[in-house]
This record gives C-alpha cells, sequence and structure tokens, in this order.
C-alpha cells in the first residue's frame, strides 16, 4: 500500500513565535511538544523510502478578496493580517521546510480537499494511505482525515506530530474521534512499519 505523509498548517504563522497566531501562545505549546522535529523525522524517513511527502498550509490574497468562510476566525485573521499568500506566516520553518519534490498545497478553507487538485495528485500518484500530521488536531487533521476516508483511502494520525491550542480537544479527537476515520498511533511505532 502507497502511504504519503500530508503536514497539514505547520506553518510560520500558527507555530512559530512570531506568527501572528502562533505568538499568543500556540507556538510555545509547539515547541515544548518538539512538533517541528518530530514531523521533519517523519518526512525525511519517507523521502529515504522514496515515499510523497506532502505539505498544506492555508493562505490569502492580500485583502483577502479570496476567503470565502464568513465565521469569526476568519475576522480576526483579517484583524491581524495574517496568513497571506506570499508573507512569512504561509511559510514553513526552515528546519520542516518542503525540498524538491514535495508537493505544496496552498488552501483557502479548513479541509485541505476542497478547491485543490489534493486529491486528484494523490489519485494520480496511487496513493492508497494518508498519514496526518498536523495543527490543529480538532480543524485540519479532523477534517482531512474525514475527507480521506469519505474519499476511499486509509487514513493514519500521527498523534505525537499534531496539537491543538487547547491540548484537551486533542486529547477528544485522538481518542474518541479520528479512530472513526483510520488509525492513530505515535510516529515512532509507526516508522517501525514503514
Amino acid at each position: 500500500m502507497k502511504s504519503a505523509l500530508i503536514i497539514l498548517d505547520m506553518q510560520n504563522e500558527l507555530i512559530h513565535p512570531q506568527g501572528k497566531v502562533g505568538r499568543n501562545g500556540f507556538a510555545e505549546t509547539a515547541a515544548e511538544l518538539n512538533l517541528v522535529q518530530k514531523t521533519a523525522g517523519v518526512a525525511q524517513a519517507f523521502r529515504d523510502k522514496n515515499l510523497p511527502v506532502i505539505f498544506v498550509n492555508v493562505g490569502f490574497e492580500k485583502g483577502y478578496v479570496d476567503a470565502i468562510s464568513k465565521q469569526s476566525r476568519l475576522a480576526h485573521l483579517k484583524e491581524t493580517g495574517a496568513l497571506v499568500i506570499g508573507e512569512f506566516g504561509t511559510e514553513f520553518p526552515e528546519e520542516l521546510a518542503p525540498q524538491e519534490g514535495d508537493l505544496v498545497v496552498t488552501k483557502r478553507a479548513v479541509n485541505p480537499f476542497h478547491n485543490t487538485n489534493l486529491l486528484n495528485w494523490l489519485t494520480a500518484n496511487k496513493v492508497e494511505r494518508i498519514v496526518l500530521a498536523g495543527v490543529y488536531t480538532h480543524m485540519v487533521v479532523d477534517s482531512t482525515a474525514r475527507h480521506g476516508d469519505d474519499s476511499g483511502l486509509f487514513v493514519t494520525v500521527l498523534e505525537d506530530c499534531c496539537a491543538s491550542p487547547d491540548m484537551e480537544l486533542h486529547r477528544i479527537e485522538c481518542e474518541k474521534i479520528l479512530p472513526l476515520f483510520g488509525t492513530v498511533t505515535r510516529s515512532e511505532d509507526f516508522l517501525k512499519t514503514l
């Protein structure tokens, strides 16, 4: 079964101390959990096996003319000028930056399959299992797992390569919700089977 690693929203705006969202506390959580380093190790293991590594970020054009959601979370992003394509916030941390051959998908919604070429790319490349790492667990990881399962893909979530600002939400997702859509495991256990 061909697997692809999908790294979800691990971009500077959310997990870097200078990110407009991350500086409000989540960058500290990401650092404490060693998310970037763990995920970078998994990404290298995939590359070493010639398996696809896909980076997904969320970003909008200046002025947010391409934004669709009407929810308050988007209003907050607009107020702070966060997640503008081409700026620091939509880039990835240096230790986790995409390498030659990796795919980068920019989305404008929580779900990375919505209005992107992600599913078509996975199908064209005969990927049967998606392995997820990312932030936030209760948003993009959940959304990706559900859509992936609905699309007939096997889903694996690397619990220790995911996090939410409220880690209780992360725990509930990993223990009670995500197992309905795939397998939840730790990265070191998964890598033994890769």
